[in-house]
């Protein structure tokens, strides 16, 4: 029988509240909890190498938005891409460079 490959998980400050769990805009209201944490103010990621997310920053925003960011859901970290070649944004383009997908 093959054996099942077990995941770890790890609980990480949310980058979208900085661990307040509320919503730091107060968009809804004042007593609105975090929409990427649920108001726990920490959020599980797999216990594997992460890297800060290229799209907000690791502040976990989307750039101009009071949203959480669509790429890292608002954790601020992304796991780290093993694929060869140029990574983030193109500095002429803004575009993703090829290695990203």
């Amino acid at each position: 029988m093959a054996k099942k490959k077990t995941i770890k998980y790890k609980k990480i400050i949310c980058a979208f509240c900085q661990g307040k769990g509320k919503d730091p805009f107060e968009v809804l209201s004042k007593l609105s909890n975090c929409q990427a944490c649920g108001g726990r103010g920490k959020v599980v990621i797999a216990d594997i190498p992460h890297e800060t997310c290229s799209a907000c920053q690791g502040t976990g925003i989307f750039a101009h938005h009071r949203l959480p960011c669509s790429v890292c859901q608002g954790k601020g970290v992304v796991p780290k891409d093993r694929r060869k070649g140029p990574k983030g944004l193109g500095p002429d383009s803004g575009l993703p460079e090829i290695g990203n997908y």
